[in-house]
């Protein structure tokens, strides 16, 4: 089974001019957005199989990428409220 790839831009859609914005303006969020979007494409080729992990690490990285979109999203909040 494929599993897909989670983009903030898909995740927070409604967000997307505030995620364009910030990823120029400010360099915390682009940091923070770059090492979401590596960390993501890390967990989808462990689970499609593409490259091996073990559960524990793959549950790490599972639980960074929820970190930093947790994190994310607040930044995305506070910016929108604006």
């Amino acid at each position: 089974m494929q599993v897909d790839h989670h983009p903030l831009s898909t995740e927070f859609p409604q967000f997307k001019e505030v995620i364009h914005t910030l990823k120029l303006g400010n360099a915390h969020f682009a940091k923070l957005f770059n090492e979401y979007d590596e960390t993501d494409k890390a967990v989808n080729r462990a689970e499609n199989g593409k490259e091996h992990l073990g559960d524990a690490a793959l549950e790490d990285l599972k639980k960074l990428r929820i970190s930093l979109k947790d994190q994310l999203f607040h930044m995305l909040q506070s910016k929108a409220g604006t």
